[in-house]
């Protein structure tokens, strides 16, 4: 067992601790209903054959259909998707989404891959775990190296199996095949307003710094978000380096320089930084948005950043977590703090189902109604229970999970 899914089952025990949950019941929780692992033969542009390893998770759909996205990665291993499908069950009930959680993924590296070989290798992938798969069954979405154009390859080869056009099956398509607006941007946008949320109940209003690791597609968002309603974004950084300006960065101005060299490094009036670095930085919140496990038990003590805002799937250890919690550092989890992605693949999923499409300003304001009622909700149980923002939305998360079971006679 890895380290990412001992540290998913142990925050699980210490919730269920906490709320008394009988044995039975926790038993239940700590296993997936469903692992599938699944061998990709894929044609190579060479001629050569090469056999990938696809793995999906459906960890509990006591309230709905399973739901998670699908990650392309060399890291991507069962333990890891385990993980990843067991926050997503948690995420969906703190959403108050009526749907359960799964994951999958691909082991390997895109880089390496021509678009040919890429898309060959995403068929494959939905023919072997094409009956596990469907718009009432689990619906999957982009996830870290997938994007909506995989997602649109996903729909059609599944489309082609079943003899019918299924629009449903996938979330974070483009928006022509039946992808919903705002989707490209939800996560980013959705913690954002967690965050502004936040800052409003602890009365902080000015000099709001903010340092961002990961500038993908929910960090880069993010950082423009933030950026766009004039806070002072001073640090950003990607899988190669970061860059730091005590008096803030011009976003878009980043943004152009990454996209013309690849990399945010050695961007004009910025120092350069190590990830390592952008973390221990004196700013007020420090959003880390890249992979798992940045935050840890070794370098919690030098976080100086008073909120911690997870836009990344599990960045932030329990052990690392109990030690910020001591040092009066708000840490704002995950299964919160980044659903505004899984939100608004709820309100494309309808939208598919009725065919019927909104504008823009309905899914952010939906989004927005929906984030801001499960923060406010989560923020309550932190201070009924007396814990963290991390525990009290794994309450919730679970009183909503056996409450389902209990009434469907699990």
């Amino acid at each position: 067992m890895s380290n990412q899914f001992k540290e998913a089952l142990a925050q699980l025990n210490k919730t269920c601790e906490i709320m008394n949950v009988e044995h039975d019941e926790v038993e239940i929780l700590k296993s997936p209903q469903k692992v599938i692992e699944v061998s990709i033969p894929v044609k190579m542009d060479g001629g050569d054959l090469k056999v990938f390893t696809g793995f999906r998770v459906q960890y509990n759909n006591a309230r709905g259909p399973f739901k998670g996205g699908l990650r392309y990665h060399p890291r991507v291993n069962l333990d890891e998707v385990q993980a990843l499908a067991f926050w997503m069950t948690i995420k969906c009930a703190v959403a108050d989404i009526p749907y359960g959680g799964s994951k999958g993924g691909i082991t390997v590296d895109i880089k390496q891959l021509s678009k040919g070989e890429l898309e060959r290798l995403t068929r494959g992938y939905v023919r072997a775990i094409a009956e596990f798969v469907g718009p009432c069954k689990d619906i999957p979405a982009p996830d870290v190296y997938t994007n909506p154009q995989i997602m649109a390859w996903f729909m059609d080869e599944y489309s082609r199996i079943k003899g019918q056009n299924e629009p449903a099956v996938v979330t974070g398509k483009p928006v022509e095949i039946g992808g919903s607006l705002g989707r490209d941007t939800a996560t980013a946008q959705g913690g954002f307003y967690v965050l502004e949320n936040i800052l409003k109940k602890l009365k902080l209003k000015n000099d709001i710094t903010i340092a961002i690791q990961g500038f993908g597609n929910a960090g880069m968002n993010f950082a423009k978000i933030a950026f766009e309603h004039n806070y002072k974004v001073a640090a950003v950084s990607d899988s190669k380096s970061g860059i730091y300006n005590p008096e803030g960065l011009d976003v878009n101005k980043v943004i152009e320089h990454k996209n013309s060299t690849g990399s945010v490094i050695n961007f004009a009036g910025a120092r350069n930084i190590s990830n390592e670095e952008l973390l221990e930085l004196p700013m007020k919140v420090l959003v880390p948005a890249a992979l798992e496990a940045v935050i840890t038990k070794d370098n919690a003590d030098k976080i100086k950043a008073s909120i911690v805002l997870e836009l990344a799937n599990g960045p932030t250890t329990i052990e690392a977590s109990e030690k910020l919690y001591e040092k009066a550092v708000l840490v704002v989890p995950d299964v919160l703090a980044n659903s505004g992605g899984v939100i608004v693949s709820y309100f494309e999923w309808v939208q598919n189902l009725r065919h019927y499409y909104w504008e823009l300003e309905k899914v952010q304001a939906n989004l927005d109604k929906q984030i801001n009622r499960a923060t406010d909700l989560v923020w309550r149980y932190m201070k009924d229970y007396n814990v963290d923002m991390r525990a009290a939305a794994y309450i919730i998360a679970i009183e909503k999970i056996v409450k389902a079971l209990k009434i469907r006679g699990v």
